[in-house]
């Protein structure tokens, strides 16, 4: 397989992310406009259940097959056919699921909706090893291909069935696309032999591994689920609407940004896995773009937070923006901190990954329990706001302390110029604040124009310009 550098790889599914972003951004909004806070609210219980069983289903294959480099084609074979069979049993039990489900949330229209999305269960969990094997061939032109491909036919539909009335079910049909699709280009594209007897030697091969990513992949599903499950159970399911429409949206700069580069990093930097001063040297001038990006996009989502939910989806959603306006002081930590499994696993240590979990879903849990506690949406975006702060401290301690042995207090050093033009930003953002413009697009306009002037200042005052430069040029 030929070699591809991050800039390429990078640069490929940037293209392919940011059309999806920009399709993203409308179907949402029509969408968000069609069907009620109550329809985003019920499926949003559901998926979390999913979501969690494709995890299982997972168990840690999709890194550990990246990372393996002693793998066969044959080896490779044998695992898709293990997944086929683990698909079959987690879709039948989570249709199985949904009835315990419905009881426990007291609405039967989990059963219909949990027997429909385990479909899609059936094919995310079909597509594990023909997505992660595109990805160790770093075929990522394919992979941004079907991207757009999969997200236009997907929102198509959820969009038309929208329209007819579906309500909730045009999410639940738009998951199950989505999966379909992925799957039958994915498929199409590897072409992996499927063996109805199977050997598990090449799972023996990646086991060590993949327990530990597994055991990862558990516990980060439950940090970033485990506020949906409780709200919808305590507080209701318009409230889960709400909080959920913000925290997406506080997800944007993380999914599109973080997770534009990261997909590349694994299947490139794993082949360094034992030159860890390398891989520490490649991860820092991508943390302090990151870094700098993060810094600015949080603080104006603080003070544009009711022009952004305005624009995007309307006012009947106003009940989100004090949630978007607290969760939007951890876009910052989450950009960066979003990046750190990739190097984890890049640095063939997944044990670290799996403790440094450990507390993030113990501080996770301890800010969601306080903010229900009070029954408020808004407290529960505060304290988890504190919580994903502090997870940033203690996951880089293990990524890099413990795992590329290089200074922990230099790491945070580095940041010292961030906060410096964090503060003139955040000046300018108070400042805006002082016009008051009627319409909310020119006043999105005008508090960008005004953090975005001291921004800039602040990038040549502190010197940080050339991060950027650095980067491009690179």
């Amino acid at each position: 397989m030929k070699d591809i550098s991050i800039k390429k790889a990078a640069a490929i599914n940037a293209s392919a992310s940011y059309i999806c972003v920009i399709l993203q951004i409308v179907f949402n909004g029509v969408l968000a406009r069609i069907l009620s806070p109550e329809d985003y609210g019920i499926v949003t219980v559901i998926t979390v259940f999913t979501t969690f069983f494709t995890v299982i289903s997972n168990m840690g294959i999709g890194p550990a097959l990246i990372q393996n480099k002693e793998l066969t084609e044959e080896d490779i074979s044998n695992i898709f056919s293990f997944n086929f069979y683990a698909a079959i049993f987690v879709t039948l039990f989570f249709a199985a699921f949904s009835v315990p489900l419905s009881k426990f949330y007291g609405n039967e229209m989990y059963i219909p909706i949990g027997a429909l999305l385990s479909i899609s269960l059936f094919f995310h969990t079909l597509n594990i090893v023909p997505h992660s094997y595109l990805l160790k061939q770093k075929r990522f032109m394919a992979i941004g291909v079907r991207m757009v491909i999969v997200n236009v036919t997907s929102n198509a539909v959820a969009v038309v069935l929208a329209l007819l009335g579906y309500k909730y079910y045009a999410l639940v049909w738009q998951a199950i696309v989505n999966a379909l699709v992925s799957f039958l280009w994915n498929y199409s594209t590897t072409r992996i032999k499927f063996r109805p007897k199977f050997s598990f030697s090449g799972l023996k091969k990646i086991l060590s591994f993949s327990m530990f990513q597994m055991g990862y992949s558990i516990i980060n599903y439950f940090s970033k689920n485990i506020d949906n499950l409780i709200i919808g159970k305590y507080i209701g399911d318009s409230a889960l609407g709400y909080y959920d429409k913000a925290y997406k949206v506080t997800l944007y700069p993380q999914n599109n940004l973080t997770n534009v580069i990261t997909p590349t990093l694994h299947p490139i930097l794993s082949v360094h896995q034992n030159d860890k001063k390398y891989i520490y040297i490649r991860y820092m001038e991508i943390v302090k773009i990151l870094s700098l990006l993060g810094m600015f996009i949080g603080i104006y989502c603080y003070f544009a937070s009711e022009e952004i939910i305005g624009i995007l989806f309307g006012p009947q959603w106003g009940a989100s923006v004090p949630c978007i306006a607290m969760l939007s002081l951890s876009i910052w930590a989450q950009m960066i901190t979003g990046s750190a499994q990739s190097i984890f696993q890049s640095a063939g240590n997944p044990k670290n990954m799996f403790i440094s979990g450990i507390f993030t879903i113990a501080l996770t849990v301890s800010a969601i329990i306080a903010g229900v506690a009070q029954g408020d949406i808004v407290k529960i975006s505060l304290y988890l706001t504190i919580a994903f702060n502090v997870n940033f401290f203690v996951t880089y301690y293990f990524l890099i302390k413990k795992t590329l042995d290089m200074s922990y207090s230099g790491f945070l050093k580095s940041f010292i110029p961030e906060l410096c033009i964090a503060a003139l930003v955040a000046a300018a953002g108070f400042a805006s604040r002082l016009l008051v413009i009627d319409n909310l697009i020119l006043s999105a306009f005008v508090k960008g124009a005004v953090m975005g002037a001291a921004y800039v200042a602040g990038l040549f005052i502190f010197r940080q310009y050339k991060a950027f430069v650095s980067f491009i040029k690179k």
